[in-house]
């Protein structure tokens, strides 16, 4: 018999469908895998807002790990938002407890208008027990920032960020460069077994519609990693993939505000 190559994402739902769990679970389809959920917070929002969250109490997102770990198991796991610091020691052990492969960190913090997400303590839980426990992290630059506690902005701080960010405990980092005063938008990847980072160039897409793209970008490394890919060669598809998203997306009109990536860009033939 033949087996899927199986992905999990523990997140927050977007019943808009653009980011959270509904880009995670787009994402690993596109790309080849079974995908499955734990849903750590409902919202309601839509291209232009969010205006509810209903947090799931830690115990039943406990449940939910185990209920698909005991039963199914998995090749890969990306975690995204966690809202509490409750919710973060409940991952971190429900994970240890299975022993995960190849564990895929999106530590979403910041808001893109830069107002934190997450309150102090969960910041430093997430630091303290989940960051150590992955095998990569996936930070943008605000996020960055407020994990090393100082300012990471210009493409010249993030030879030192990676490195200061991998001393954080995990072995590799991708820190996203989409926040650069620059016409590209270059990322760096450093790797703590080989010492070694390295720049990886991108054009910055002129579009509205980058809803759920650090969602998705996390979520196609995972992916990789679950088809048997080395992290490197996981991280240079899934930006080759977020791009080719992006870019198809761009000439889609989709609700009233910032609409989504084009998660089906190589399948779909409109």
């Amino acid at each position: 018999m033949k087996t899927y190559h199986r992905a999990l994402t523990i997140a927050g739902s977007d019943s808009g469908g653009g980011a959270g769990i509904q880009a995670d679970l787009k994402t690993f389809s596109a790309l080849g895998c079974f995908g499955m959920s734990v849903i750590t917070a409902l919202t309601a929002q839509n291209t232009r807002e969010v205006t509810g969250i209903f947090p799931v109490p830690p115990d039943f997102i406990g449940q939910q790990i185990d209920a698909v770990l005991s039963d199914i198991g998995t090749d890969a796991v990306k975690i995204g938002m966690l809202h509490s610091p409750e919710v973060i020691h409940t991952v971190a052990r429900h994970l240890n407890k299975w022993n995960i492969p190849n564990l895929v960190l999106d530590p979403v913090m910041v808001a893109k208008s830069g107002d934190k997400l997450l309150q102090d303590d969960a910041v430093a839980a997430l630091k303290q027990t989940l960051i150590p426990l992955a095998d990569i992290i996936t930070p943008n630059l605000p996020e960055a920032s407020v994990l090393l506690g100082r300012t990471v902005s210009a493409r010249a701080d993030m030879e030192k960020a990676v490195r200061d960010l991998a001393d954080l405990g995990c072995p590799h980092v991708l820190l996203k460069g989409g926040h650069l005063d620059d016409r590209g938008s270059h990322d760096r990847l450093f790797s703590a077994d080989t010492g070694q980072s390295r720049e990886l160039p991108g054009k910055r897409i002129p579009t509205p519609n980058s809803h759920g793209t650090g969602c998705t970008l996390s979520s196609a490394i995972c992916a990789g990693l679950a088809r048997g890919m080395d992290m490197p060669t996981a991280v240079e598809n899934a930006k080759i993939y977020i791009t080719g998203a992006l870019t198809a997306g761009a000439d889609f009109s989709i609700g009233h505000g910032h609409g989504p990536v084009h998660h089906f860009h190589a399948l779909w033939h409109e």
